[in-house]
């Protein structure tokens, strides 16, 4: 399984957010509040039986791993959730629809981390379980679907995720109707999957139909309408259609931050890609203010430890670098390093991906040995990466 990288003289997109379609970080109170359990937050959990307060702990646990989920601080995240899981499973049994929520948040830290052996597995159980529970026709199935298909893709394994891809899409077109916003976003996602395979000309139609799709159960101006937008603008750069790129992300910008806000972090992400789109045209000094604005926002609104800033900071360096500023795209390098090894881990795939462009830029300052450190720390990467993938 070959390791799929982003390109040094493209940088990366911001993930967006269109492979979920309902549950994101949902904490289910439903038993809670059945059973009307008290509120607790004690610390000596550990030390007394478990007994029903430890179920509502395990609510608490899981809404502040969202908090911090949001900040980007993975490891807390983790021991959190992991806690709440194990609280729930003595309590309820492994198989207990009410430990989705639970598993779904896990599954999707273990997605952010690059740990897809874990992540898929978390989703499958999902998967399993909502089946069971909801039959395999109901619309949350749709979403399970969608998300274990996001991790297939994420290794680059298309054939494996088209089909659940489609199927999801299958789902919502039956119980929902063909125009339902669920939908545009499942037609999202499959357009997706075709424009990584460079089927621009089956992505296309997709994009065109989930956004007419969103425009009229939506309205023009709604933030899904930008999304759609923002998506159909990344497929025209990656056919080289930039002035249409450009164009379409302008419009998805402007209704993202009249609908959002100037500062919210998907106004980040409608930034980002404009300023990829200017910068596949060469217009540099139009593309870097667009890239600072886009990083000013994650650095407020998620932090200076967020993975978003370390993607940040790759772009701008890829600019620099594309510039022939050196020093400044070294620096940028060097910071992103430090925020992705620090969020993310030492062997996460985006890693990699900064070695490799800084391996580039050391390269062509004639600093070989440097150089050649840097690629093998990124082989080294890749391949443990493609082991874990081969190991499935």
């Amino acid at each position: 399984m070959s390791f799929k990288r982003r390109v040094s003289v493209q940088g990366g997109e911001f993930p967006n957010a269109v492979h979920r379609l309902g549950r994101i970080w949902v904490c289910a109170i439903s038993v809670a509040l059945l059973l009307g359990l008290g509120w607790t937050t004690s610390s000596s959990a550990e030390d007394r039986p478990l007994g029903p307060k430890d179920w509502y702990l395990a609510q608490t646990l899981n809404k502040k791993a969202k908090e911090l989920y949001i900040q980007g601080k993975y490891a807390q995240v983790e021991s959190l959730l992991k806690k709440a899981l194990a609280i729930g499973e003595e309590l309820l049994g492994s198989d207990n629809p009410e430990l989705v929520p639970n598993m779904y948040n896990l599954a999707q830290l273990y997605y952010a981390q690059g740990r897809y052996a874990e992540a898929l597995a978390m989703h499958k159980r999902v998967l399993a379980i909502d089946e069971k529970t909801l039959g395999p026709d109901n619309p949350d199935i749709a979403t399970d679907l969608n998300n274990l298909a996001a991790v297939y893709y994420a290794q680059a394994k298309y054939a494996e995720a088209e089909p659940l891809y489609k199927r999801a899409l299958g789902i919502l077109e039956k119980s929902l109707g063909a125009t339902h916003p669920h939908v545009a976003t499942s037609l999202n996602n499959l357009a997706s999957l075709y424009q990584a395979e460079e089927r621009y000309a089956e992505a296309e139609p997709i994009l065109i139909r989930a956004l007419k799709i969103d425009e009229k159960a939506l309205g023009s101006k709604h933030p899904d309408v930008g999304r759609d937008l923002n998506n159909l603008g990344t497929l025209y750069r990656g056919q080289g259609r930039y002035a249409e790129s450009e164009r379409v992300h302008k419009r998805g910008l402007a209704i993202g931050e009249k609908a959002l806000g100037r500062g919210h972090p998907d106004v980040a992400t409608d930034l980002n890609n404009l300023g990829l789109a200017l910068q596949a045209q060469g217009k540099y000094t139009e593309a870097e203010p667009i890239f600072k604005r886009s990083l000013a926002i994650v650095e407020k609104r998620l932090g200076d430890d967020h993975p978003y800033r370390g993607q940040g900071l790759n772009n701008l360096a890829l600019l620099y670098h594309a510039q022939g500023k050196s020093g400044a795209a070294e620096a940028h390098y060097q910071r992103a390093l430090v925020v992705w090894e620090r969020t993310l881990g030492e062997a996460h795939p985006d890693v990699a991906i900064t070695l490799d462009n800084y391996a580039a830029l050391l390269r062509k300052t004639q600093r070989e040995d440097e150089a050649g450190v840097m690629e093998g720390r990124a082989r080294a990467i890749r391949a443990s990466h493609d082991a874990q993938v081969g190991a499935r």
